[in-house]
């Protein structure tokens, strides 16, 4: 049951290989505890009493709120999925509220943390170096995802019209455009990209130092070589320069719809967890400079 569930969110939902995962490996979770604590109790004969103990036991394990209301999303679509293949009457989930989640700033580095990076530092004047450049370059220049960096295609830049071409979550198509600097160092890039794709016709823009497609452990560790020379108060990591593109671009002026836009989130409320951000940095400078502080 859960195997065609996670097949239908593949075939027909067109969720990702890592969400898919994600929502196996929960539900498998909840089935296992389900065995344990009411045995013979069949998926499809779910109550919420059931679902609301293994909460607490997540809990009392000191999962995070996050954590665990992804879980109860996860839980959600399931036994709504089988109600509509009428598998059962009522989706156990409907009225379950998950923990509250304490509100938290996302991370991003100072403005002149990451342009000490792109202007100042000296990166290696070869393949790797210049592949290396581009991979932060394009995080913080275009907020995309490791997962939407990863799949970017040669036929996904626009070197004329300074655009690129983002396949995003549920295959949302999203065009950004790119500044100056970043057109010049793809230019760059793509030139060097020749000698390492050979004679092979690699469809991914962004390639290993053996002409591979990339992978997420090299980009994080890509990330964290040279962020961690200039931003030792954060914990580096690529979604921080997604969250860095936001923040300055909110705090310069940005309206925070194009901001959405731009990010590709499905709603407004995800992008305004960076007005959080925008506030506190208006409480710093007013702290700052205000004759009566």
């Amino acid at each position: 049951m859960i195997q065609e569930f996670c097949s239908w969110l593949k075939n027909e939902k067109r969720y990702s290989i890592h969400t898919v995962s994600s929502y196996m490996s929960d539900l498998n979770q909840f089935k296992s505890y389900l065995a344990q604590h009411y045995p013979n109790t069949e998926l499809t004969n779910t109550k919420a009493p059931m679902i609301k103990s293994w909460m607490v036991l997540l809990m009392d394990k000191h999962f995070s709120p996050t954590t665990i209301n992804r879980k109860l999303v996860a839980l959600n679509s399931f036994f709504k999925y089988l109600v509509n293949e009428e598998k059962m009457d009522k989706n156990p989930v409907i009225n379950l509220k998950g923990p509250k989640k304490s509100k938290r700033l996302v991370k991003y580095l100072e403005e002149d943390e990451i342009l000490n990076i792109l202007d100042s530092f000296e990166f290696e004047d070869n393949y790797e170096g210049i592949r290396n450049k581009l991979i932060i370059e394009m995080l913080y220049g275009t907020g995309i995802r490791l997962a939407e960096l990863i799949g970017l295609k040669t036929n996904d830049v626009d070197l004329i019209s300074a655009s690129l071409k983002v396949l995003g979550k549920r295959n949302k198509e999203r065009i950004i455009p790119i500044n100056v600097s970043l057109k010049q160092q793809i230019e760059k890039y793509i030139d060097l990209r020749k000698n390492v794709a050979g004679s092979e016709s690699k469809q991914e823009l962004l390639l290993t130092t053996k002409g591979n497609t990339l992978y997420p452990m090299l980009v994080y560790r890509v990330v964290k070589k040279y962020l961690d020379q200039f931003a030792a108060r954060t914990k580096v990591s690529p979604h921080v320069l997604r969250h860095s593109f936001a923040t300055h671009l909110l705090n310069r002026g940005a309206d925070i719809n194009a901001i959405k836009e731009l990010l590709g989130h499905a709603n407004l409320a995800a992008t305004q967890v960076y007005t959080h951000n925008t506030i506190e940095t208006l409480k710093k400078v007013y702290k700052q400079t205000h004759p009566r502080e």
